[in-house]
């Protein structure tokens, strides 16, 4: 029997506990011996076979957190199985199913099985060569050797009975297809990639310069179509007591690093729905100043449509004129973030800018406490669920710009 079959023989037996390791091999109680490096059946999605020893340590610990378990293997210098691969390894050992597409055919069908070979068990040699595994057999009979007195080995030669299935080159050829041409296809990407983000930074330039009064067709952005793309309106923010806010939309985050959202990560979040921890960037960024506006864009909607807008963290540096084209704020939850802002409380921001607080969904309620007496919106994201970032960030747009066109409109 081969090392993956007893392990699968004895997790359904229920006799896992009868697995002992001594020295480098694997004793299945008085039924079989193995090396604890002897390559199973089992291939890893990654395309390798599984050790016996990896198996054995996943099926004994397959209960503990993938981390956890990770980080134990790790540690015990234990190859480990990979998250993809442990719900399938799990059924199979567990017999909930027969087979899967992960195990291959060591020992070919109508094939002859290894020499024979009496011995005493006191004369075994783990360490001899070429020998990848050995069955203890009883006079019991187990295997149908009841000739065999008690106490010999029969003697199997996993290695020499494998068959290779794919070597290194066959598993790097890809049919009709060449490096040359992945190549060109992945230089290509990146040429659009910085295509585009130098088209990007010349649109955040351009709609810097291009003030909504200058246009006699209602304020629309001139440029977008002379670049390709829709034109789209930059809206007049009409604010009590001051004139008419024109120009690209301003959107203030906090400048403290205990929020979420800050000058160092905004802009992977609003452009390409993806949270970075403010942490992880400014490591990243080490050495770089930290910019006093970043122009951010809507670019991973379907529509062709350029919305640009600065983000800023300084409302200090705001000129009156400037405070007119605020539209947006990104709230820490503090009163003191409002301080010396020109309006007489939070009834007045929340009406004329429309207020985000950004939390993890598992934070405690205490954390927005606050923040429900203020007309904001809670946008929840997940700790570690980062796929769910993007839904978020569009939450973010959507009511973003069902603020912007109801203001345009008053």
């Amino acid at each position: 029997m081969d090392p993956l079959s007893a392990l699968r023989d004895f997790t359904v037996r229920g006799d896992l506990s009868k697995i002992v390791k001594i020295g480098d091999e694997f004793r299945f109680g008085n039924d079989y011996i193995f090396p604890s490096s002897a390559s199973t059946a089992y291939r890893s999605k990654q395309g390798t076979l599984y050790t016996l020893e990896t198996l054995i340590y996943y099926i004994n610990n397959h209960h503990v957190k993938h981390t956890e378990y990770l980080q134990n293997a790790r540690t015990q210098k234990i190859p480990s199985v990979t998250l993809p691969d442990r719900k399938p390894l799990l059924e199979y050992l567990q017999g909930r199913v027969s087979s899967n597409d992960a195990i291959e055919s060591i020992v070919p069908q109508n094939s002859k099985v290894g020499d024979v070979v009496s011995m005493d068990i006191e004369a075994y040699r783990p360490e001899e060569p070429g020998f990848n595994g050995v069955r203890i057999e009883t006079n019991d009979g187990v295997g149908g050797n009841e000739g065999l007195e008690n106490g010999v080995i029969e003697k199997i030669d996993y290695v020499a009975l494998e068959r290779p299935l794919k070597d290194r080159e066959s598993l790097l050829e890809c049919r009709s297809r060449d490096f040359y041409g992945v190549l060109v296809a992945a230089t290509k990407r990146e040429e659009e990639r910085q295509r585009l983000e130098s088209q990007q930074r010349k649109d955040g330039l351009v709609a810097n310069r291009r003030l909504m009064g200058s246009d006699d067709r209602g304020g629309f952005w001139k440029e977008g179509e002379e670049l390709g793309y829709e034109s789209t309106p930059i809206p007049k923010m009409h604010m009590k007591g001051s004139k008419v806010g024109e120009g690209v939309p301003i959107i203030l985050v906090p400048s403290a690093s205990q929020t979420l959202i800050t000058m160092y990560n905004v802009k992977e979040f609003l452009e390409d729905g993806v949270f970075i921890s403010t942490d992880v960037k400014m490591k990243q960024m080490k050495g770089v100043a930290k910019p006093d506006c970043v122009t951010v864009q809507k670019k991973f909607s379907r529509e062709r449509v350029v919305t640009a807008y600065e983000v800023r963290d300084k409302p200090s540096a705001l000129k009156a004129e400037d405070w007119d084209r605020v539209v947006a704020v990104f709230v820490l939850g503090k009163e003191w973030q409002f301080k010396d802002w020109p309006f007489k409380d939070h009834v007045e921001i929340f009406n004329k800018i429309i207020g985000f607080f950004m939390r993890f969904e598992d934070d405690s309620v205490e954390s927005a406490k606050l923040v429900k007496q203020w007309n904001v919106k809670i946008i929840s994201i997940s700790k570690n669920k980062r796929h769910q970032d993007r839904a978020a960030a569009l939450e973010v747009w959507d009511r973003l710009e069902e603020f912007v066109r109801s203001r345009s409109h008053t």
